[in-house]
Formats: C-alpha cells, sequence, structure tokens
C-alpha cells in the first residue's frame, strides 16, 4: 500500500506525488495534506510506502512544512522523497528532506528534485510555466517505476542501501526574513473568503471596516492566494520575480536518486 504525505500550497508538490503513485502502481492507502493546518496528533506509519513531497524554498524546504512532517512517524518504512522547485535550484532541500525522514524513523528508498512553477511567476513574468506539465508527470512516473522495481529487489527493509541524494550539510544558510505580504485590490476583493481557506498559515483575515487584512508576520510567500483568487484581486510585488525571469529561463529537469 502506498502513503501520501505532502505540502502544496500551489499543487505542484501534490501533482508529483500523486504521478509518482501511479508509476508504482499500488492502491493509496491514506493520504495527508498538510498544507492547510498543522496535525493535531502524531501519526505512526508501520507498513507500506510512503512517498513525501514538499516546495523549496530558498534552497531548503519549507519551514512550514518541516514543522508539519514532525508529525509523522514511520516504523522503519520505505520512504520516497519529492523536492519541487521553481527552476533556480533546489541546492540542500533534498538532503533535509532525507535527513527529516531518517530522523522521523522512515527509510528512504528514492528520490527526485522536479521542476514546478515558481511562486512569484506571472504572465508578465513567467518562471517555470505551467510545470510540472505532462513530461514532468511522465518522469514522475518512470521514477515510480523504478522505485517498485527497486522495493521489488530489496525483498526485505534491511536490504536498502543508504540513499545518497545532493545536498551539504551543514544546511545552505537562509537570509533574513524579510516581512511581506500579498495586497489585495479592493476594487476587485468581493471579499469570498477563499484567500482565507487556501492560506496555509492563515495570514490572511477579514474585518467589517478593513477588508482583507494580510499579515506579514505570518505570510511565506507562497503566494496560492495570488494564483488562485477568483476575482485576481490579490498580487505580490518583488524584484526577485525580474531577477528569476531574466536568468533561470533554460528548462530543467527532474534528478532522480536511486
Amino acid at each position: 500500500m502506498i502513503h501520501l504525505l505532502y505540502f502544496s500550497p500551489t499543487h505542484t508538490s501534490a501533482k508529483i506525488a500523486h504521478a509518482v503513485a501511479e508509476g508504482i502502481n499500488i492502491p493509496i492507502e491514506s493520504e495527508w495534506d498538510v498544507t492547510y493546518e498543522t496535525p493535531k496528533e502524531v501519526t505512526v506509519v508501520d507498513s507500506g510506502l510512503v512517498i513525501i513531497a514538499v516546495p523549496v524554498y530558498g534552497g531548503r524546504v519549507a519551514e512550514t512544512a518541516v514543522e508539519r512532517l514532525k508529525f509523522f512517524q514511520g516504523k522503519q518504512v520505505p520512504a520516497v522523497l519529492l523536492a519541487l522547485y521553481g527552476n533556480r535550484d533546489y541546492e540542500d532541500a533534498l538532503k533535509e528532506l532525507s535527513d527529516i525522514a531518517t530522523q522521523q524513523g522512515f527509510v528512504p528508498l528514492t528520490a527526485g528534485a522536479f521542476i514546478g512553477e515558481h511562486s512569484y511567476s506571472t504572465p508578465e513574468q513567467p518562471i517555470a510555466e505551467g510545470r510540472p506539465d505532462e513530461e514532468d508527470l511522465k518522469r514522475a512516473r518512470e521514477l515510480g517505476n523504478l522505485t517498485s522495481e527497486k522495493w521489488q529487489a530489496a525483498t526485505s527493509i534491511c536490504n536498502i542501501p543508504a540513499l545518497k541524494v545532493k545536498g551539504n550539510f551543514p544546511y545552505k544558510q537562509k537570509g533574513k526574513h524579510t516581512p511581506q505580504a500579498p495586497i489585495t485590490d479592493g476594487g476587485l476583493c468581493t471579499q469570498c473568503g477563499y484567500c482565507i481557506d487556501i492560506c496555509p498559515t492563515n495570514a490572511i483575515s477579514l474585518s467589517d471596516d478593513e477588508g482583507t487584512y494580510n499579515d506579514p508576520a505570518l505570510c511565506i510567500k507562497c503566494c496560492a492566494c495570488v494564483k488562485e483568487c477568483p476575482e485576481h484581486a490579490r498580487s505580490f510585488e518583488t524584484p526577485f520575480r525580474a531577477y528569476l525571469h531574466e536568468n533561470f529561463q533554460a528548462r530543467r529537469e527532474a534528478e532522480f536518486f536511486l
């Protein structure tokens, strides 16, 4: 049986996780989406295979994902590790994810770094626009096939060799966090509340006198609210978008670690 575990504000991690599961071709027993809230209790996984997928923020696993993954413990259960990045670089994220999984009692079996549309991407300045695309999903299913073969060949968890992935420890030092949040165009916003529902960190709220309030201290800049607002009333401005658009146009492809 397969278990899916992912943090996926803009759905790219979830898409790749599902595609890998298709390639393994074993029924999905459980699916834990930890995008929208912190688990209330610890979940113990004691059988099957778990697919863990997270986005990369600044070359590291998204901090909110790290916090929520720690609510899952494996009893020497094999794991497929997936990191989604916006066509720049995933740096130490996959190494960090591998270490987290191991600390939580999972046994890394295979891993992959895939490309997803960057959170800062816009139609005017696209960054890996539309990815993962069909070719990416095909590659994810391929990783699933390879994972299935390796799992069957191992016959026992004791026979799985230590998985080596790209990345370094100590991990890349994160830059200083600058509090910032998307802004709302009051003329377009209908206060439907959809952005509140999909915000991973409860950084958005509504008040009768102020309209939409965006808390920069809680915002993780995933831009899910920007991409999914039905009225296109949300926007996020950063000079880093132009830099990414200009310097990371060349298509990057998935990398596998077996």
